[in-house]
């Protein structure tokens, strides 16, 4: 294998403000100059451009970069591929750029599957190797079968963050996805506390997330009901992120959303706002975890494995999810996991929890050990720079 320096070029979508960002840059900052010369391009400006200019990575923000990515419904894909043209004919001018850039390198890497549209352009226009980070897993509609068929079909090697990606690209494109498994990485976590979590003795559960259906933030407010009635006034919810409601919503939901409400109303109206306490955007959302005495992603989706998740591990709190894949949240040892969502259930684990401070730190300094084992900061960056040597132009 050559060990001859690589030039990449990374396209960002989200700017720091996300996890597919965040992982990126740890893949970078991990890696040494002597093996590689890195670019990255961000759709949006955010805080992940000065970390780039920290440790001397050229980075540009470029907000004219088409993305689009398939929902679940055929209403709301025909709504994001018909702004998705309009968005495609504006970046005309990015795209000659990208064109002409994409030949200074050896390798062009898409940091997220919403890139595939622009990546299928790209391939036949430059003699760059084309590589891509799938990192959520998409649905089985029509449209999600095509964006599949045309990711396998279109890059040179596929980077999935866990197995379940790469078997529902699989699945869904009725190909061989082939490419290579790489967990983000993820750092130690010693991080100060948020002053605005208050050191009152409640046990913290931390939710890092914005708000989006599949996410199951709302079911959130269901376990604040049970501990209401149960006048468990020593548990409180934090949320970080932004809480606007979004999407078709069901009953009370759908009403404050049409209303421009948030989940904070929503948590009003149900009468359990002393259960809960909402931040908005938080810039250090690992600041809130140090503050918090665990985390819960109680997902729709039952896919207990995203950045907050891991993050959650590496800060030794213990993680509430739901699902059935243990290879981070293992149930009973490195935190809560169940495989749907019971709200019973899972308030009484959190009064557990909460009852037994000792074991909740038991959970979370065997979750810590766990995932700084998987994902080692140089050894996942090596895996990502092995998959770049071996698709580089020679």
């Amino acid at each position: 294998m050559s060990t001859e320096k690589i030039r990449v070029l990374c396209l960002d979508i989200e700017g720091g403000y996300g996890g597919s960002s965040r992982s990126l840059f740890e893949s970078i900052a991990h890696l040494d100059p002597v093996d590689i010369d890195a670019e990255i391009w961000c759709k949006r400006p955010g805080p992940i451009q000065g970390r780039y200019n920290a440790i001397g990575v050229p980075v540009h923000v470029t907000p004219s970069m088409p993305k689009v990515s398939s929902l679940s419904r055929l209403s709301r894909n025909l709504y994001v591929y018909g702004l998705f043209i309009f968005d495609w004919f504006r970046s005309y001018s990015f795209r000659q750029s990208l064109m002409k850039a994409a030949d200074k390198f050896d390798v062009v890497h898409f940091n997220h599957e919403a890139l595939f549209l622009l990546a299928s352009w790209l391939k036949p226009r430059t003699k760059a190797a084309l590589s891509m980070h799938v990192r959520t897993n998409l649905y089985g509609t029509l449209f999600c079968r095509w964006q599949t068929r045309s990711i396998v079909n279109t890059l040179d090697h596929l980077v999935f963050i866990t197995e379940n990606e790469r078997r529902s690209v699989s699945d869904y494109s009725g190909l061989d996805a082939g490419g290579t498994v790489i967990f983000n990485i993820v750092q130690p976590n010693d991080a100060l506390p948020n002053d605005k979590v208050p050191n009152d003795g409640r046990f913290k559960v931390a939710c890092l997330s914005n708000y989006a259906w599949i996410r199951g933030l709302d079911l959130i407010i269901d376990l604040a009901k049970i501990l209401r009635a149960n006048d468990r006034r020593d548990i409180q919810f934090v949320f970080a992120g932004n809480m606007r409601l979004t999407g078709s919503l069901p009953d009370k939901l759908r009403e404050i959303a049409s209303a421009g409400g948030t989940l904070e109303d929503y948590a009003h109206k149900s009468g359990v706002s002393d259960w809960c306490l909402f931040l908005g955007h938080v810039p250090e959302p690992e600041r809130v975890l140090a503050a918090c005495d665990a985390l819960i992603k109680p997902t729709r989706e039952a896919n207990p494995w995203g950045r907050d998740i891991q993050e959650g591990l590496a800060a030794a709190k213990p993680v509430i999810s739901i699902g059935s894949y243990n290879k981070f949240i293992e149930d009973r040892v490195t935190g809560v996991m169940t495989k749907s969502f019971d709200a019973g259930q899972i308030a009484r684990r959190i009064c557990e929890l909460a009852d037994d401070r000792g074991l909740a730190k038991q959970l979370g300094a065997a979750g810590r050990k766990r995932i700084l084992k998987l994902c080692d900061g140089p050894s996942r960056a090596d895996d990502l720079l092995e998959v770049w040597r071996k698709i580089a132009i020679k």
